[in-house]
C-alpha cells in the first residue's frame, strides 16, 4: 500500500483483509494499543449501567477481536460480526471470548430483533460510503446497516460508532442514514481542532432523544496520553493522511522542531516502540520534490 493511502480505496474490505493482513494486524503492538483506547473511549460513551452486570454487545466490524478483547476486560459479553473470513480466523486462533459472525455490514444484521443492550463498531461504518463492487449503492447500504442495527438494540440502547470519514460530506450521509431509521443522537468529534488527534464517533440511540455526549479537547487541548495521540496517526486502518500531516507539521513556527521531535521519541522508546535512533537529519525539513 501506498504512504497515505486509505484502505477503502484499494479493495473491497473482505478483499484488502486478507490472512497476510490479518496477521500482520494482529501481531502488531501499536495497533493492539490503538484499538484498545479507541474501543475504551467508545464504551465511555455508550454510557452502560455501572451496576457490575455483564451487558450483551454488539461488535461491528470485529476483525480478529482486538476491540472484542477490549470489552472482554470491561466485563462484557459480546458477538461480533465482520466481512473477512481471514480476519475471524484469526479471531477463532486466538480464542476470543465473544461469538463470531460472517457477515457485510451492507446487507444488513442478521440478528434477533432487541437482544442486544449496546453496540459499538471502530474503524469500520466508514466503508459503507464507498461502492466496492458493481450494484453496490451506498445510501442503499447505508439504509439497511442502520434499520437492522436499530432494530437488532433494545429501547433505550446506545450504539457508538467509531469512524474515519474521508470528508465532512461521509460524515453528513451517515448521520442522515441514521437519523432517518429513527435513531437520536448525532456526531461527537474528540480534539476537533487538532489535526492530529481529532477522532469521530457517531453515537446514536434507540427511543428517547438524548443530547450528545460532550466532546474532549473542546479547548484546543491535545491528548495527555501519546497512545491517544496515536490512534489519530494510524494510516493503513484508520485512514488518515500521513503525508498531509507531514507537509503541515514540524515546519518553522509551529512549535514543533527538533527538541520536540527528540523528546516524543524518547517518551516512545520508553513505552516499548521501536524507533529510529537519533541522527543529525532528525527533524530536518526535507525539500519538496516537484
Amino acid at each position: 500500500m501506498g504512504k497515505g493511502e486509505r484502505p477503502e480505496h484499494m479493495a473491497p474490505p473482505d478483499i484488502f483483509y486478507n490472512e497476510d493482513e490479518a496477521r500482520k494486524y494482529t501481531t502488531n503492538s501499536r495497533m493492539i494499543n490503538i484499538q484498545s483506547t479507541l474501543t475504551e473511549r467508545a464504551l465511555e460513551l455508550l454510557a452502560l449501567p455501572q451496576d457490575g452486570l455483564p451487558r450483551l454487545l454488539l461488535d461491528l466490524g470485529c476483525g480478529s477481536g482486538l476491540s472484542g478483547e477490549a470489552l472482554s476486560e470491561a466485563g462484557q459479553v459480546w458477538v461480533g460480526l465482520d466481512i473477512s473470513a481471514a480476519m475471524l480466523d484469526v479471531a477463532h486462533e486466538r480464542e476470543v471470548e465473544g461469538d463470531l459472525v460472517l457477515g457485510d455490514l451492507g446487507h444488513g444484521l442478521p440478528l434477533r430483533p432487541g437482544s442486544f443492550d449496546g453496540a459499538i463498531s471502530i474503524s469500520a461504518v466508514q466503508w459503507l460510503c464507498n461502492a466496492d463492487r458493481a450494484g453496490h449503492d451506498p445510501r442503499k447500504r447505508m439504509k439497511r446497516f442502520f434499520e437492522t442495527l436499530y432494530m437488532s438494540l433494545r429501547r433505550g440502547a446506545r450504539a457508538v460508532l467509531q469512524i474515519y470519514p474521508e470528508n465532512h460530506k461521509q460524515a453528513e450521509m451517515l448521520v442522515a442514514a441514521a437519523m432517518k431509521v429513527g435513531f437520536s443522537g448525532g456526531l461527537v468529534v474528540d480534539y476537533p481542532h487538532s489535526t492530529r488527534a481529532k477522532k469521530y464517533f457517531l453515537v446514536l440511540m434507540v427511543g428517547t432523544s438524548i443530547s450528545v455526549p460532550t466532546a474532549k479537547g473542546l479547548d484546543g487541548g491535545e491528548p495527555e496520553d501519546e497512545e491517544e495521540e496515536a490512534a489519530a496517526e494510524h494510516v493503513q486502518v484508520a485512514g488518515r493522511d500521513r503525508n498531509k500531516r507531514r507537509r503541515t507539521g514540524s515546519g518553522k513556527g509551529d512549535g514543533k522542531g527538533r527538541e520536540w521531535v527528540l523528546r516524543k521519541k524518547e517518551q516512545m522508546r520508553k513505552k516499548g516502540y521501536d524507533i529510529a535512533p537519533d541522527s543529525k537529519y532528525t527533524a530536518r525539513k526535507r525539500k519538496r520534490v516537484v
